[in-house]
């Protein structure tokens, strides 16, 4: 295939730019940092117009190794649950408020009277709750999710937003529509935009944005998803079975279904992603812990004295504190780190294996609710640098360790805009 897409991936701190082409090669990326997050007690909020600099400046980075005006087309991800107001002309009316904002009040019980224990809409950083906020704001024409409006911005001009980005906000995917419930908790259909299918495109580049971007106006717009989603896109699964680990500051696992999996009570939900399904769940085990103990220089350093070919015998459960949501949940569960060995490395090395078990045992509840039997699993973030807890985790699992495609969501995002193209990257 000619030319190559663009992948952009909106965060909460950056934007990243990735370049890929038909063969999925990466030719290129850049990259712009965000202003911190407004706080205000519970609330959090960005300005979105941070946003569309953030991503000049990292399509500009981008300009500097690749020429884009081959580019064919873009794709956009973005964080779950952000979501903002804006007027008929894609003007913003209040300040973003972002997937983490708990400043919802008694909302998140309302929610709970209403909705189906299945939705994921719930919880006390429910974006529904947020947008309740705004129904009576002056010019309100939509509420919509961070990716839509980087999209409005682009050009696309139809109101719509993704099944992925649509899910914490009450979308139903099974019947993929708004329930019903969203218009008696108070947001009318109509406040909403429309939903469509990850990779549909939704518009063209406008004269304006390719100006402001320096990319060919008339390419296509794609239908993206979440920054999570598109991590899992990234990692180049593509078959029920294929999995994706990520160990960040929590340890979040996901594999493609082809049936939905719904287990709220463990954090467990579903996204449509084409024919399939895309499950999972998150421990809150993972860095956070780590970084309790060691920095990434003692991390490194404890690395090469350690034996993944001898168990260490200890028994943990490296919480970062009281409290599990997934393989169990457990609100009352507290961190089980004793007793901590004298020797560093070792102490490192139950961690590693705790984790490793936590991460089998999170695949095998997957499989009991339904999920298909593990085929690969890839793995993304920092604990890929660890090949003690590589080698432990291979051990564990019984399954082959695929390399990952890519760290970059972006990269996902930009898998998403060939299939828009009607071209499937060849990453199987």
């Amino acid at each position: 295939m000619q030319g190559f897409v663009i992948g952009l991936d909106v965060g909460t701190s950056g934007v990243r730019a990735v370049a890929v082409d038909g063969a999925g090669t990466i030719l290129g990326s850049g990259a712009a940092q965000l202003p911190a997050t407004r706080v205000e007690g519970a609330r959090r909020e960005q300005s979105p117009e941070d946003w569309w600099n953030g991503c000049r400046t990292a399509l500009d980075e981008l300009s500097k190794v690749l020429d884009l005006a081959g580019t064919r087309a873009i794709a956009v991800d973005a964080t779950s649950g952000t979501i903002l107001p804006v007027d008929n002309h894609n003007r913003p009316l209040a300040l973003a408020r972002m997937y983490d904002d708990a400043d919802t009040g008694e909302l998140a019980a309302k929610i709970k009277s209403l909705a189906p224990r299945e939705s994921a809409a719930h919880g006390a950083t429910s974006p529904v709750a947020r947008a309740l906020g705004w129904v009576n704001l002056p010019r309100l024409h939509c509420i919509i999710h961070q990716a839509d409006w980087i999209n409005g911005c682009l050009g696309a001009t139809n109101w719509q937003t993704d099944e992925n980005n649509a899910l914490k906000t009450g979308y139903d995917p099974m019947a993929r529509t708004w329930p019903a419930w969203l218009k008696e908790f108070g947001l009318a259909p109509g406040l909403l935009p429309e939903v469509v299918p990850v990779g549909t495109p939704i518009g063209e580049v406008s004269g304006q944005a390719g100006i402001a971007l320096g990319i060919p106006a008339g390419i296509p717009i794609i239908a993206g998803t979440t920054d999570g989603c598109a991590n899992f896109l990234a990692s180049g699964a593509a078959r029920p079975g294929d999995a994706s680990t990520a160990l960040g500051s929590t340890l979040v696992l996901k594999v493609m279904c082809d049936r939905p999996i719904f287990a709220p009570e463990l954090g467990i939900y579903s996204h449509r992603l084409g024919d399939h399904w895309l499950a999972g769940g998150a421990s809150n085990c993972g860095g956070k812990t780590l970084l309790q103990f060691f920095d990434q220089n003692q991390l490194a350093q404890l690395e090469a004295k350690m034996n993944p070919e001898k168990a260490t015998g200890l028994d943990f459960y490296p919480l970062p504190s009281v409290g599990e949501r997934f393989p169990v949940a457990d609100a009352k569960l507290s961190p089980r780190l004793t007793p901590r060995p004298a020797d560093d490395a070792q102490f490192l090395q139950g961690i590693y294996e705790a984790l490793a078990r936590i991460e089998q045992q999170g695949y095998a509840r997957l499989h009991e609710l339904g999920g298909p039997a593990l085929l690969s699993v890839r793995h993304g973030g920092g604990g890929a640098r660890s090949a003690t807890w590589m080698k432990l985790r291979e051990a564990s699992l019984g399954v082959e360790l695929t390399p990952t495609w890519s760290e970059e969501a972006a990269a996902g995002a930009a898998r998403l805009a060939w299939r828009g193209l009607g071209h499937e990257l060849p990453l199987a």
